[in-house]
């Protein structure tokens, strides 16, 4: 990817060490030149970060200019002291900026527990004005991870508009969004009462049908931001926004912690859209189903357990049709003995595993997109704060 010639007009970066990680990037700010349209999703765990209650206050309007991001501590769990911080956070690059604090969003990914070295923080921000450029693109995207092992950048062209989503997350992932944040950034013109449902439409498809692990996470934050300087089709835009998102998901589930495989399943032939999603995110977080995928196990009985555990379902046993790849398993309420071997050689040969059950109970289907679950995330999380 040519990374200058597909970052939007009018937008900024930094990314730097300021000391809340040893060594590496930990303060990552997006400027625009000018105020944005906004609009942006926030995780559903009601033990949210401190940042995410200011961050809901400043994109209420629709209007943002600037994100700020402090990565190593979650600024979670720390009550008053760590709500007054991440307000610090934000008055002093206000004023580094000279900009409104109500157009600065904040977000903070980390461990959860401790107080943000707010010292070190705020002298580390001194003239942070003078230091954004559009070249630093890669420093931002680095000073947001945690666990990450690649950075998450992609971008898409919509006319002579671009729109680039950066991200960062590799565990604690089971949205309403998951340990993850997300900047969606475009020069495109977008009306304030398109912009939710655009971003709403792309996270459904996208950031809210995938699943590490099960945890939804406590900071989730996807922003957009759109600083209207080129007039595109909406229509093209929107298309291109869940493309966009969805292949940033993706990116997470192919860097999730000691992943090997991505998975997706697909739900077909369903009573409704939410019904086919519930079921398929029922057999994704399946750690039975994540195991088989990881072992090379054709073990549809998992399958089988993941639907029927799905409460309030429209459920007809004989109905019933499962796939791995394009081989079917299950049909008829049996077995299909023929195909086992080569499920097993598919599973053993593929790193992209994908699922399709077939319920026939109506006409609706959702995919949903996960990774298996390995001997890695055991150890990548058992040593993490240590």
């Amino acid at each position: 990817m040519k990374m200058n010639n597909d970052i939007p007009k009018g937008f900024q970066f930094l990314g730097k060490h300021v000391g809340i990680k040893k060594a590496k990037k930990d303060l990552g700010i997006i400027f625009s030149e000018t105020k944005c349209t906004s609009a942006a999703m926030f995780t559903k765990n009601q033990f949210c970060g401190e940042s995410i209650p200011i961050g809901k206050a400043a994109v209420s309007d629709h209007v943002l200019q600037a994100i700020v991001v402090t990565s190593g501590v979650a600024n979670v769990a720390t009550g008053a002291e760590g709500y007054e911080n991440a307000n610090k956070i934000v008055k002093q690059l206000s004023r580094e900026l000279e900009i409104s604090p109500a157009d600065i969003l904040p977000s903070s990914t980390g461990i959860i527990g401790p107080q943000l070295p707010i010292e070190k923080i705020i002298d580390g921000m001194a003239d942070v004005s003078e230091s954004l450029s559009e070249s630093n693109l890669l420093d931002f995207a680095n000073a947001i991870m945690t666990t990450d092992n690649k950075l998450k950048i992609v971008s898409r062209k919509v006319g002579d508009a671009s729109i680039l989503g950066i991200a960062k997350g590799s565990g604690m992932i089971e949205p309403n969004m998951a340990t993850m944040l997300v900047y969606i950034l475009t020069d495109a013109i977008i009306p304030e009462n398109k912009i939710d449902d655009f971003l709403s439409v792309s996270v459904s498809k996208s950031f809210n049908s995938i699943s590490v692990d099960t945890d939804t996470s406590t900071s989730d934050t996807v922003v957009l931001m759109a600083n209207n300087a080129i007039q595109v089709d909406l229509e093209v835009f929107s298309e291109k926004l869940s493309a966009l998102c969805l292949e940033l998901a993706k990116n997470i589930l192919e860097d999730a912690e000691g992943a090997e495989h991505l998975i997706e399943v697909e739900i077909s032939k369903c009573i409704s859209k939410e019904e086919a999603k519930k079921i398929g995110k029922s057999i994704i977080n399946s750690p039975l189903v994540k195991t088989a995928v990881y072992g090379g196990d054709p073990n549809w009985g998992r399958i089988i357990m993941a639907i029927g555990k799905t409460a309030d379902i429209l459920l007809s046993k004989k109905d019933i049709v499962i796939y791995f790849g394009t081989y079917q398993i299950f049909k008829n309420e049996n077995e299909i003995v023929d195909n086992i071997e080569k499920i097993r050689l598919y599973l053993k040969k593929e790193k992209n595993i994908k699922i399709k059950v077939e319920m026939n109970t109506g006409e609706h289907h959702h995919k949903v997109y996960g990774c298996d679950l390995t001997e890695s995330y055991i150890e990548i999380n058992s040593y993490y704060q240590t």
